[in-house]
């Protein structure tokens, strides 16, 4: 009789209805969503305080570039020393002092050396930031340039005016054309399902691997196995705990995406400037014609992909791959009697998968289709993981097949080979298993 269906159902029953399994679907995200709401707000509060800087130009070659802003304000100060101009920003308690030497010649123009030794100190009672330094560092530098331009007889805005911009439009024999913006995107998209699948089996291979040790030592698998298959038992943990796991996952995408609507409702929070260092840079691309282009270009580059061949082979090798994987989880987890006793087994499978992630954001971005990217991606314990990264540059559909069913085929192999470990060691207590055992075990 096939009991797999039985056992799949109490699988999953067991771990959703889990007192610890239910906290942490519901806590998880709350915890997360806490934390960056909690960095938000602060980070929302230190950058809503504004910045008053007093800037003394003893040169008087700069006082056009300090423009005020919503969180940075200048104020110029004309006809006084130095020390003065401390004892005036320590009195009126301003952020800092800019100040910028004379370092006119006497005929009062600027010479060559001058802008390779400008005099430039700012002074201040606590350490400024880093991001406030390298603004003014910015703008003295490009008011530098133009005056040495201007020094020998260069028309600046005549230097500007013929900047131009070019784009090597891209296309194969075939006709098909493509941009940088479509290589950054299929980029994007191909890391992010590689490095999910790798997160999702760290997290739900060891869920799998702790469920079997737990069974194992409390006897309870020993009236279990008196009556189902041991690769049916096996393969309902895996499949149970999996749909398990995938339920979690979605609840935490569902919860933190509601509470992050509410943190950001109630509490008044934008979470865009959490990254305040980046702000201002981020704020002139959005108005920047040239960035809006560029967003446009790389949306455009997202939807000319080949969005149905990409979610097909996402879902076929993020299942095969992880299947794969599992079975070895769930093979340690027979194999000994704690976890403590894992770590010496976690290291063949741990290793395959950080090669995998490793090959894929080195050789794929250099080149997809070089022998050393084709290649992991047919080996089957690296090709979920770097066949991923390859397809949205193009990969043919045989290729993907190919590699599809030699990863099958290997998953196949696996659990027969697991349930062979899995049925001597379900059974073993007291004795920590050696990989010589492990042989034997296979060879029963």
């Amino acid at each position: 009789m096939n009991h797999l269906p039985l056992i799949i159902k109490r699988e999953y029953l067991t771990k959703v209805r889990n007192k610890a399994f239910i906290i942490m679907t519901f806590l998880s995200p709350l915890i997360i969503i806490a934390l960056f709401s909690v960095v938000a707000y602060l980070s929302q509060l230190n950058n809503n305080k504004q910045k008053l800087i007093t800037v003394l130009d003893e040169s008087g070659q700069f006082t056009s570039i300090f423009q005020n802003k919503e969180t940075v304000k200048y104020k110029l100060l004309n006809n006084v020393t130095l020390e003065n101009a401390k004892l005036i920003v320590e009195k009126e308690e301003r952020y800092g002092l800019l100040h910028i030497s004379d370092f006119k010649s006497t005929d009062g123009i600027l010479p060559i050396e001058a802008k390779k030794n400008v005099d430039v100190e700012f002074y201040s009672t606590e350490t400024p930031s880093l991001s406030i330094i390298s603004g003014l560092e910015r703008k003295i530098e490009n008011r530098l340039k133009e005056m040495n331009l201007e020094m020998k007889g260069v028309d600046v805005m005549t230097l500007k005016n013929a900047e131009t911009n070019i784009t090597i439009n891209q296309e194969n024999f075939s006709g098909e054309k493509s941009s940088k913006a479509d290589s950054v995107v299929k980029l994007i998209f191909g890391g992010a399902a590689g490095y999910l699948l790798f997160m999702f089996i760290i997290i739900y291979g060891n869920m799998i691997m702790r469920s079997i040790i737990e069974e194992k030592t409390s006897r309870i698998i020993e009236v279990i196995i008196s009556s189902v298959k041991p690769i049916q038992l096996m393969l309902g943990k895996i499949i149970g705990t999996t749909l398990a796991g995938i339920t979690q996952f979605g609840m935490w995408l569902v919860l933190g995406s509601i509470l992050l609507f509410i943190a950001s409702f109630i509490f008044d929070i934008d979470f865009t400037q959490i990254n305040t260092p980046q702000q201002e840079l981020v704020t002139q691309a959005i108005q920047n014609p040239e960035a809006n282009a560029e967003v446009q270009l790389f949306m455009s580059a997202f939807f000319n992909m080949p969005l149905a061949n990409l979610i097909v082979a996402f879902i076929f090798f993020f299942v095969s791959g992880y299947l794969l994987y599992s079975s070895l989880y769930a093979a340690i987890g027979a194999a000994v009697d704690n976890e403590t006793d894992t770590q010496q087994f976690m290291m063949p499978i741990i290793l395959p998968l950080i090669l995998a992630v490793y090959v894929g954001g080195f050789t794929v971005v250099e080149n997809p289709h070089g022998t050393v990217a084709t290649v992991f991606s047919f080996i089957p314990f690296t090709s979920p993981v770097v066949m991923l990264m390859r397809i949205p540059f193009g990969v043919p559909i045989w290729q993907q097949i190919l590699s599809l069913l030699i990863l099958i085929a290997t998953f196949i192999f696996t659990i027969w080979l697991a349930s062979k470990i899995y049925r001597v060691g379900i059974l073993m207590y007291g004795k920590k298993p050696t990989y010589k055992e492990l042989l034997k075990w296979i060879r029963y």
